[in-house]
């Protein structure tokens, strides 16, 4: 049996300007993406309720999102949430409402999956594009069309969508944005440009963003990247540490990490901005080191801006 193969389902833009130039757009609005994610409080009403059993649903960059939001939302008091690739969800565990977040609302799995939520489950679909399949198959949407993208490398739907969640959970993001503010215009070392090797990690809801840095490095710029959680990373990933590679940690990290990383030789990036915008700056290197390479991440090896399975 011949596995199914991806689709391209991005439309060719003759017009398009130079490598990378959507994804550095898109990346760069950010503050304001959020502002705006903050100040929608009808569709942060739509999201699930306080005490309600959630599970949040998507495929890649989605799925890490989910991960943070997950992590947030239960330990914050607000309720058991579990967060799922579509491809893997265990959806007979008598969940209240189920979120299903999709930039593009077309993604294979997620259509599949949400065909398969219990009747009697209420379902939420985040979508970046408002005329998606996803939307006649749902209960609510909340749609975040001034965050859609372009490029086929995501930054901004992503965390504009962590973004809502965090205020949605009574989070202010005015930190968050004002430090997003300094990520989009700091220089970037060209160190960091030029590494062999990141490994990203993170705590909590941060390891999400670790896992997304990571994937972006891999799409845009076709990097040698591992992300884990950061107490994992003693339990073998120490051991590629060495110089020319770099140890990224999004929040603040466990005591003597950044000894033990020095101590084999590798950088240890880490700041005391919110890690949302760390997640930026990462996002900015990574189109650094695209270019640099002469690779355009807005149209990346064997990637499209949605996976669509043939039956």
């Amino acid at each position: 049996m011949t596995a199914p193969t991806p689709a391209v389902t991005a439309e060719p833009r003759t017009d398009a300007p130079g490598p990378g130039a959507y994804m550095e757009s898109e990346l760069t609005s950010q503050p304001d993406t959020w502002a705006h994610a903050a100040a929608i409080a009808a569709e942060q009403r739509l999201l699930p309720a306080h005490g309600e059993r959630v599970a949040v649903i998507g495929c890649g960059t989605s799925w890490f999102m989910g991960q943070s939001y997950a992590w947030l939302r239960e330990a914050g008091g607000f309720g058991e949430t579990h967060a799922f690739a579509a491809s893997e969800a265990l959806l007979h565990r008598g969940y209240d409402s189920v979120v299903l977040l999709s930039r593009s609302g077309t993604t294979s799995e997620v259509l599949e999956v949400s065909q398969r939520i219990p009747a009697g489950t209420r379902t939420i679909a985040v979508v970046g594009d408002a005329a998606s399949p996803l939307i006649d198959l749902v209960d609510d949407v909340v749609a975040l069309p001034f965050a859609d993208e372009q490029s086929v490398v995501q930054t901004r739907f992503a965390t504009t969508a962590l973004a809502l969640f965090r205020a949605s959970l009574g989070e202010s993001m005015t930190r968050a944005i004002e430090h997003a503010g300094v990520t989009i215009q700091v220089d970037i070392d060209p160190e960091l440009v030029e590494a062999d090797q990141f490994t990203f990690l993170g705590q909590g809801w941060t390891v999400g963003l670790a896992h997304e840095a990571a994937l972006k490095m891999r799409e845009a710029a076709q990097s040698w990247t591992e992300s884990y959680p950061a107490m994992e990373y003693r339990h073998g990933p120490i051991s590629i540490a060495a110089p020319g590679r770099v140890t990224w940690h999004f929040g603040p990290p466990p005591a003597g990490l950044a000894g033990e990383v020095a101590a084999a030789g590798a950088r240890f990036e880490c700041d005391d901005f919110d890690p949302m915008a760390q997640l930026v700056l990462a996002q900015r290197v990574a189109l650094q080191r695209s270019r640099a390479r002469g690779l355009d991440p807005d149209s990346p090896r064997n990637l499209t801006r949605s996976v669509i399975l043939d039956a």
